[in-house]
């Protein structure tokens, strides 16, 4: 009898095991990879057969559908926004200002040298800027060859060489087309003096979609050729594609020629109204920034924000001067397309917002307090340093009882010393989007000094209970820390002092985004690098209450929650899930991830790849009543399983059949 029961406890254990091999909480379901970009012409010497980068930017709202966790939602076809790219895009088309930096000086290789020491704290920063102003795989020692794919470099030289589209937005991997490809769609006082537009030269990023109706994002102009060389009409504007057209959000203010003619927008998040109309909000330039007056009435200028020529091309044809470049913003009338100078314009940039409708009328609104050229009581330039200038940008927004609620930054003068980008969250009733609140986020206040914590902060998403999420950037020593927030709950509380687990001390992390039931997704560094940024995965975290398995207030890597423990060539284990951008109500993830055909060497967390890792776009779904005992967390790396290629037992089972083999020897 004891023997028997034996028998059937071993069974039990083996069963257990077996059952919990294919378990997992969130299965991936990649997207598809339809690029066009691979189709279209690049540089003749350019490395054109390249593989395209995938990444994700956010998932298609749920409306009311219930949560994934309780019911199955394999069959939902949420669709994943974002982007795919030849190479390195030199300056992301998705900031306001480069890589958040409120000086825009980034212009040139050493500035991008200076701004990777600086911020980023990389020991390998010159070959970090190389690649961001040449391009990927560029040619060492031959650099100027135009052999790199991408770059900000390729951006500059565009009115001397021409250009070729370098990012390409799509939904659910479809290329998304834009009013940009199309003369007929472009306005402005200087449209005729553009030329005769060249396909295939914008570039392009969907950053969501809503409903079945609405599709929104960010995008260049096309290039043109006149007689003078081949202008672009603006550097970016944000767009909304509704009802089988494209429709330009152009900049809010338009009495400044510069300004209207050239002066940049950017479609960062959106939500339907009530009435079916599309809040969409993001920033809108209202200034130069190059040239303009401080609070004292005095012009200043910043000639940094004009590169050389000789930074631009090795043996240029042409000369950049200030002074041109000045007339942009003094003497703008017929002459903005005609002066390669006018092509580098940088502009303040405001808070804004556009309701849309579906037969494509537009109504935009400053978010930003305005009078005159000073926003939120701030003049253009600071008068103490005149390479900074007003900044401020909506990022996410959501609705709190009808009532919209955008979350970004604004700039503060910090302590009558300089400017400085402060996360921020904006507030207005449904009645009267012309009026809007401007409140600081308490608990991120940027210090003066030069060993100050944060350099900028900045919310990037908000939901329905007003809960916020961001980061704080730090200088390359310190690191960047994401942050949560609720409206009227003290301070600001940063993650790695919620979940140090997972949020180890010095950390860097990022916060993309959080739904209704406060579930929070975005990266977090895996390695420590002394505060500089590192290899990093892709976390949740649990702010409200349980979701499904996962428990209030707990934080986990993604790569753990789609370990399913099975075979290393097994769709889990194809996949490292490097960035979540996007999280639906529903719970389903729009992430970013490293593929390996035929899977990792083993199931560890960093395991090898054997062929060349492909990066793609991924939808995590969740597992309908999928229980804590799914949660299996993938070994160290020193740690490592064996390698498998066919079906696999559980820990449980593993350690039962041992305990048989032992019985056996006796």
């Amino acid at each position: 009898m004891p023997h028997k029961i034996l028998k059937l406890s071993t069974l039990a254990i083996l069963i257990a095991g077996a059952s919990q091999a294919n378990a997992a909480v969130y299965t991936v379901v990649p997207v598809d990879q339809n690029s066009t970009l691979k189709d279209q012409p690049y540089f003749d010497t350019a490395q054109s057969d390249a593989p395209l980068l995938y990444s994700s930017t956010g998932i298609q709202d749920s409306g009311t559908d219930p949560s994934c966790f309780t019911a199955d939602c394999t069959s939902e076809t949420y669709k994943v926004t974002g982007e795919a790219l030849r190479g390195t895009e030199g300056t992301p088309i998705a900031d306001t200002t480069p890589y958040n930096q409120n000086n825009q000086q980034i212009t040139n290789l050493n500035q991008l040298n200076i701004y990777c020491s600086n911020n980023l704290g990389y020991g390998t920063c010159e070959t970090w800027a190389e690649k961001r102003f040449f391009g990927d795989g560029y040619a060492d020692g031959d650099e100027w060859n135009g052999q790199g794919l991408g770059g900000l470099q390729k951006k500059q030289a565009a009115w001397v060489n021409g250009y070729h589209s370098n990012a390409q937005g799509l939904v659910d991997g479809a290329p998304v087309n834009t009013f940009a490809s199309t003369i007929a769609d472009y306005n402005g006082t200087q449209k005729a003096n553009l030329g005769h537009i060249i396909a295939d030269t914008t570039d392009t990023i969907v950053k969501g979609a809503v409903g079945t109706d609405f599709v929104y994002g960010i995008t260049s102009s096309a290039l043109f050729k006149n007689d003078s060389g081949m202008p672009r009409a603006f550097s970016k504007r944000g767009f909304v594609n509704t009802d089988g057209q494209s429709i330009q959000l152009a900049p809010v203010t338009t009495s400044n020629e510069l300004v209207s003619n050239m002066g940049q927008t950017q479609a960062n998040d959106a939500v339907a109204m009530s009435d079916g109309k599309l809040l969409v909000v993001g920033s809108s330039s209202y200034a130069p920034s190059f040239y303009a007056k401080d609070r004292d009435g005095n012009y200043r200028e910043d000639t940094d924000k004009l590169p050389s020529s000789g930074d631009i091309l090795k043996d240029s044809p042409l000369d950049l001067n200030f002074d041109a470049f000045r007339q942009c913003a003094t003497n703008p009338s017929n002459n903005l397309y005609q002066n390669w100078e006018c092509q580098f314009s940088t502009f303040a940039n405001e808070a804004a917002v556009w309701l849309v409708n579906a037969d494509g009328t537009v109504t935009s609104h400053a978010i930003t307090v305005a009078s005159g050229d000073s926003r939120d009581g701030l003049a253009v330039i600071d008068k103490d340093n005149d390479t900074l200038s007003f900044q401020a940008s909506a990022q996410a927004v959501a609705l709190n009882n009808g009532n919209p609620i955008a979350v970004g930054y604004s700039t503060t003068d910090v302590n009558n010393d300089f400017y400085a980008m402060q996360a921020a969250y904006f507030t207005a009733s449904a009645g009267n989007l012309s009026s809007w609140t401007r409140t600081l986020i308490p608990g991120l206040s940027i210090k003066p000094g030069d060993d100050r914590d944060f350099t900028y902060t900045i919310a990037n998403g908000v939901n329905s209970q007003s809960v916020i999420v961001g980061d704080a950037k730090g200088n390359g020593e310190k690191p960047q820390r994401a942050f949560i927030y609720k409206v009227g709950d003290g301070s600001a509380k940063f993650l790695d002092q919620l979940v140090p687990s997972i949020f180890f001390n010095n950390s860097n992390s990022n916060a993309a985004a959080i739904n209704n039931n406060d579930q929070v997704v975005g990266w977090v560094d895996i390695q420590a690098s002394n505060g500089a940024e590192a290899r990093h995965r892709a976390f949740t975290y649990i702010n409200g209450a349980a979701q499904g398995p996962l428990k209030a207030g707990g934080a986990w890597m993604l790569d753990d929650l789609t370990n399913d423990n099975g075979a290393a060539n097994s769709i889990a284990n194809s996949y490292r899930i490097m960035d979540a951008t996007g999280i639906n109500n529903a719970g389903v993830i729009a992430a970013t991830a490293y593929y390996c055909k035929g899977g990792y060497e083993n199931l560890s967390k960093l395991a090898r790849c054997s062929v060349t890792e492909q990066q793609v776009a991924v939808k995590l779904v969740p597992i309908a009543n999928a229980t804590v005992s799914d949660i299996q967390e993938r070994a160290n790396d020193d740690e490592q399983p064996f390698k498998r290629s066919g079906g696999s037992l559980g820990i449980l089972a593993l350690t039962a059949l041992g305990f048989i083999g032992f019985r056996r020897r006796k």
